[in-house]
């Protein structure tokens, strides 16, 4: 039976292109998430999402290092294989995954935090097991905290991959440095000729901890970004743009910094990990405010957002767009820091219905 989730008024201020220090609220009427299901149960620190064309789902686990796949109605959850070389710590572990676009993908990418350094590596797919491993991107820094880890394929194959600070804030102004950026490469690991240098694998400068990355429908890059005390943030992405870490968190009104279209204050409430778009909605997983968090976009303006509050999940990691237009849902009350219960950590599929 579908569960209609409810609304509520949150107290929290937003700064956006639209509306500038607005209070949020219930916006009645508007398209809401609903949950649809349960998908899976008892996964041990989810973090990356990648769906399949045939619907199916390979889920990343941090602390065990495992790729399992989900079909795409549910039922038995089977183990693809493991990543190697993965040093889970803190924050760190087995992240993102992602697989290229086209109809028959013979690769899944991974990112993970090794006993050096974060990476990309290449893992050959026949369709049902992982196979050799490749590194094809090296040197990301890594610490217990801030490791970032989302990626994410383009239509065109580019690879989009969101790093921390690792806890060091003038590394994010480095442009040498591939801490604390938007990384754009190709599939081989080489830098993406459409970056402003492109020599450098840089995108996008100034971030402190990208956790969530997706495409709207006219193919703009998107960003969620960790705040440290005054202000979570939720970004469009252009090609050499700075984001302000550590000189500006939020809104920062200074020409040579690009500020963020919408802010969540104090970063109790949100916490952004994952990010999905849809139907011109941005939906925002967020762990500390334990909230799916619904953004109008119009272009690259976004509009108040609105709390979806979908029962006691707890902290929420990850969300991705299945083939089918669904929403999966993953929850993260396994990382150390959440409350598991006893089928934790799940995976919901949410529809969206009228509010």
């Amino acid at each position: 039976m579908r569960r209609h989730v409810r609304v509520l008024a949150a107290a929290v201020v937003l700064s956006s292109a639209l509306t500038a220090s607005t209070l949020l609220t219930a916006q009645p009427g508007h398209a809401q998430a609903e949950v649809d299901g349960i998908v899976a149960t008892r996964l041990v620190s989810p973090w990356g999402l990648t769906f399949l064309p045939d619907g199916s789902a390979l889920v990343s686990e941090r602390d065990t290092a495992l790729i399992k796949r989900i079909p795409a109605d549910g039922g038995r959850v089977t183990t693809v294989g493991r990543v190697t070389g993965v040093r889970p710590a803190g924050e760190g572990g087995l992240l993102g995954i992602a697989v290229p676009p086209g109809p028959n993908p013979n690769a899944v990418y991974a990112y993970y935090t090794g006993s050096r350094d974060n990476r990309v590596v290449r893992l050959a797919w026949d369709g049902v097991r992982l196979g050799r491993q490749r590194a094809i991107l090296t040197g990301i820094p890594k610490n217990t905290i801030h490791n970032g880890g989302r990626l994410l394929f383009s239509p065109d194959g580019a690879l989009y991959i969101g790093t921390g600070d690792a806890g060091d804030a003038a590394r994010s102004q480095d442009p040498d440095d591939l801490a604390g950026k938007v990384l754009r490469i190709r599939p081989d690991g080489r830098p993406d000729p459409r970056n402003s240098d492109p020599t450098s694998p840089v995108f996008t400068l100034g971030h402190r901890n990208v956790q969530g990355l997706a495409l709207d429908s006219a193919g703009r890059v998107w960003a969620t970004e960790f705040g440290q005390s005054d202000a979570d943030e939720l970004n469009v992405l252009r090609a050499g743009g700075n984001y302000g870490w550590p000189q500006v968190e939020g809104v920062g009104n200074d020409p040579g910094l690009v500020d963020p279209r919408a802010t969540w204050s104090p970063t109790s409430t949100a916490s952004p990990s994952g990010l999905a778009i849809h139907d011109g909605v941005a939906y925002v997983a967020s762990l500390r405010g334990e909230v799916l968090w619904q953004v109008p976009l119009d272009g690259t303006r976004a509009g108040r957002p609105s709390a979806a509050p979908l029962g006691d999940l707890g902290r929420l990691r990850t969300i991705g767009v299945a083939p089918d237009g669904a929403l999966w849902l993953i929850t993260s009350n396994t990382d150390g820091r959440g409350s598991p219960g006893s089928t934790d950590d799940r995976i919901l599929r949410l529809t969206v219905g009228d509010g």
